[in-house]
């Protein structure tokens, strides 16, 4: 049997920080990833790190705009703890060889984002994801530890109170195998894919999210779906909020720069929430253009500045949208872009299952609340992965040898079997293009109760046809059938705990907004959702926000 001291889920930022903090604790660490590391969603982000190194800027400040983006629903004690990690954060990604961009002066260059008193948002051109992945990723690499590489993970063991391990479906060999651990780190990502339209990559598809969830793991906060402004018309293809931070500008179909009317103060970079509900109001309302989308425009920037600062937007839009962004606007609509809610931890990672931990955007600490700003995302996966790392380095310090059976991974084998064993039934893919259909038409930027009843209604349906999914290809390597299988039915169960979780919250908050409840209500709903896996769906509670220094107020752009 297969057995370490920690096992990390996930090989993006928050899985390679967490790996090695439980490395240098002297821990015996194995990592399992559904794909090699650089090919991580970590890899996609583009815009920046948010730090307050600036000598305007403040760490107060900092926290301050993170709990207002927040709606007041981020955790204050948690979210102090974040900022004042940030500025140590980058120094350390520097020292591990991430190359960022810089000023002339020679200090490390900052971009305004969206939702910041201040331009704290540092930067490497717009492929920032990407060469934090590959610093961090050199200096793992001069570490001992076990890599298992194009694992899926299938459901983690929870025994005697306690997590013990997980079961993983080798695809090389195609076999399902039992990894024994004392702690068990969960940094898979987000469930992204939940929806047709949007930024995500293709494996972002909830697979630790809904295994914890399976395992007794409360979810938290999960209705809070953050869409991003602007994402390529066709493709959805992400266009960084960098591009409004150099000076893009949006413009309706008649020409108007019509941010004006929604954040009068800060326009192009208020927050994501806002800018997104202002578009689809632009469109909805007649002003888009035709087709149904607003333009963003960075002509006026120059050549010079939008190659050099904005090389990977250059080369999407040339390469997938067949535009030039130096001499023609770019055709935008907002997509679902990310998952504010996941497992909810504390600020060391920790679950309500001991031995349990999570981290990234698969996780939900809460420091994003209601709604994330931009340059947040990349800070939290190396702040709160370098944490649950040393918190599960320390569990396993004090835990039992875990006692993992081969019934384990004999009860997925099973499981599996019976969908390839079929002569009919349900093709996973209709499954899943199905439920995203459900999700961007009736769970969007503004949500309408009967839409959101419907979507409700659907999803279980899909979810009771699921229980007859087909396998079709029986080959045992490689087999993306029923990787695709597997992955579906992942998203369904997320995708439900979502919509329920939207359904019960009767107010519009951050990113979360109800047509028929358009106003923040306080006295109601200043607490987070919780749900955990029942017999016939989930059960709803609630948990109190913490409280530091910040009471809420009106959020104003």
């Amino acid at each position: 049997m297969r057995s370490h001291d920690v096992v990390v889920v996930g090989a993006g930022l928050a899985g390679q920080r967490a790996a090695l903090a439980a490395i240098e604790a002297k821990r015996d660490v194995a990592i399992v990833s559904k794909l090699h590391p650089l090919r991580s969603h970590s890899g996609a982000a583009q815009g920046g790190i948010n730090a307050a190194v600036g000598k305007e800027d403040s760490v107060d400040t900092h926290i301050y705009d993170t709990v207002k983006g927040s709606d007041y629903l981020g955790d204050q004690d948690a979210i102090e703890f974040f900022c004042r990690e940030a500025g140590p954060t980058v120094i350390e990604m520097e020292h591990f060889g991430t190359i960022f961009s810089r000023a002339p002066d020679g200090s490390l260059a900052r971009r305004p984002f969206g939702g910041a008193a201040f331009p704290r948002t540092i930067y490497a051109a717009d492929r920032t994801g990407l060469a934090l992945l590959q610093g961090l990723y050199e200096r793992l690499g001069t570490e001992s530890f076990t890599m298992y590489e194009e694992w899926d993970l299938t459901s983690v063991i929870v025994r005697e109170g306690r997590c013990q391990g997980i079961v993983a479906f080798d695809r090389r060999h195609g076999t399902f195998e039992e990894i024994g651990a004392k702690s068990v780190v969960l940094a898979t990502g987000p469930c992204g894919r939940v929806y047709g339209r949007t930024t995500n990559s293709h494996t972002s598809t909830g697979d630790g999210i809904a295994a914890a969830y399976r395992a007794g793991a409360a979810l938290k906060d999960m209705e809070f779906v953050q869409f991003h402004p602007t994402a390529l018309l066709e493709s959805s293809i992400l266009i960084t909020e960098g591009a409004r931070g150099e000076g893009g500008l949006l413009k309706n179909g008649t020409g108007e720069r019509f941010m004006s009317r929604y954040a009068p103060h800060v326009l192009e970079l208020a927050s994501r929430d806002v800018v997104s509900r202002a578009i689809i109001t632009e469109v909805r309302e007649g002003r888009g253009f035709p087709g149904g989308y607003v333009h963003l425009e960075l002509m006026h920037l120059g050549k010079e500045r939008i190659e050099s600062r904005l090389q990977e937007i250059c080369d999407f839009c040339r390469t997938f949208a067949g535009i030039d962004p130096v001499t023609q606007p770019i055709p935008v609509m907002p997509a679902q872009h990310y998952m504010m809610g996941g497992i909810g931890t504390n600020i060391r990672g920790e679950t309500n299952v001991p031995g349990l931990l999570a981290a990234g955007e698969a996780a939900c600490v809460s420091i994003h609340g209601a709604n994330r700003l931009g340059g947040n995302s990349l800070l939290e996966t190396l702040v709160f992965g370098k944490q649950a790392g040393i918190a599960a380095a320390e569990h396993a310090g004090r835990a039992a040898a875990p006692e993992v059976r081969p019934a384990d991974a004999e009860a997925e084998a099973a499981r599996v079997g019976a969908m390839t064993s079929r002569t009919d039934g349900e093709e996973p893919q209709h499954l899943r293009i199905s439920m995203q259909a459900a999700m961007d038409g009736l769970v969007g930027v503004f949500r309408v109760p009967d839409e959101l009843t419907q979507a409700l209604s659907e999803v279980r349906a899909l979810r009771t046809r699921y229980e007859r999914v087909r396998v079709v290809d029986t080959s045992k390597s490689y087999n993306l059938n029923l990787t695709d299988a597997l992955e579906t039915g992942n998203m369904l169960e997320l995708a439900e705990v979502i919509v329920a979780g939207a359904i019960a919250r009767t107010e519009s908050r951050g990113a979360h907004s109800r047509v028929d409840f358009p106003k923040r209500d306080d006295a109601t709903w200043m607490k987070h959702t919780m749900a955990s896996r029942g017999p016939d769906g989930p059960r709803l509670s609630y948990a109190p926000v913490a409280y530091t220094r910040w009471e809420p107020k009106e959020r104003v752009y």
